[in-house]
């Protein structure tokens, strides 16, 4: 049982079940059960350096513009502009930020192995109400002394932001977080559309859907313009709040963040509906709906 449990888990679950004083199973015992190396449990990864940390806020600003630059592209750029790097490292700090180039490769937004993938089904659907198709995805947040992850949870057809969570990790805790606080205010969506990122592709985040019974769609390899609503939210969202700000603390972008968010819900006025705000547009069609629903 031990270790059948340990097989449906992530790695980082698994390091948390190891007990340091467990009465009977040594630490390496204990990793050996759970199907991780003892190195790997004792292993603290360093931080990035001052210059590192400088070249992603780069290559962060740089991909908002030119998202089909790859690896090679990315680093010839970025040697024009006068940095001396290659693109053995330009690779790991593009995987680190999760970023997916337009038919580019390395695809940075891979499933773990052994995860299983589902096929994209939004191609030629007409999503003509709230609640039919919710889009996920994770962004990159710099910050003055290092970097976090912002994954949000979107409505397809009204584009208002459901849920959102701050995490200095990649793990999928933080998505299911989201992910459960989207579904206990709003119900469960038809049909929920993300990348294939090892957080999305996790059991911890398909089994949530399949037992609200949503179906799971996931966009291609390189196709980043498949999930386009949400990449567009990161692209507002990074000149309006995010570059303005060099946050010092996790607290202060998350105030910021949740800030710039109830802005763009209930004020900021969006292109696709005529100027009004998602939320707006949001709770006038469930209203619209619930009405129509009764008269019949």
């Amino acid at each position: 049982f031990f270790v059948a449990k340990a097989q449906a888990v992530d790695r980082q679950v698994r390091r948390d079940m190891i007990e340091r004083s467990h009465p009977a199973l040594s630490i390496g015992a204990q990793c050996r059960l759970l199907s991780i190396s003892r190195s790997s449990f004792y292993h603290e990864p360093a931080g990035e350096t001052d210059q590192n940390l400088g070249l992603m806020r780069l290559i962060d600003r740089q991909f908002l513009g030119t998202p089909f630059y790859g690896v090679r592209q990315m680093t010839w750029h970025l040697q024009n502009e006068g940095h001396g790097v290659n693109q053995k490292r330009i690779r790991r700090l593009m995987r680190r930020m999760r970023l997916m180039p337009i038919y580019q490769k390395p695809n940075t937004s891979k499933p773990r192995k052994g995860h299983k993938t589902y096929p994209y089904l939004l191609g030629g659907l007409r999503v003509d109400r709230p609640g039919q198709v919710w889009c996920a995805d994770i962004t990159y947040l710099p910050m003055r002394r290092g970097f976090l992850y912002l994954v949000a949870i979107m409505d397809w057809f009204t584009r208002k932001v459901l849920a959102w969570r701050i995490s200095n990790t990649l793990e999928a805790d933080f998505c299911v977080e989201a992910l459960n606080e989207a579904i206990h205010r709003f119900g469960a969506p038809g049909i929920m559309n993300t990348d294939q990122g090892s957080q999305f592709t996790s059991f911890a985040w398909t089994d949530r859907l399949k037992r609200v019974g949503t179906r799971i769609s996931m966009d291609g390899k390189g196709r980043c313009i498949d999930n386009v609503f949400i990449e567009r939210l990161w692209r507002s969202l990074k000149y309006e709040c995010v570059y303005l700000h060099a946050w010092e603390t996790g607290s202060q972008a998350k105030a910021a963040i949740g800030s710039w968010i109830t802005f763009y819900n209930h004020r900021r006025p969006h292109t696709a509906h005529g100027g009004l705000p998602p939320a707006v547009v949001y709770f006038n069609r469930i209203e619209t709906d619930r009405q129509a629903q009764a008269v019949a």
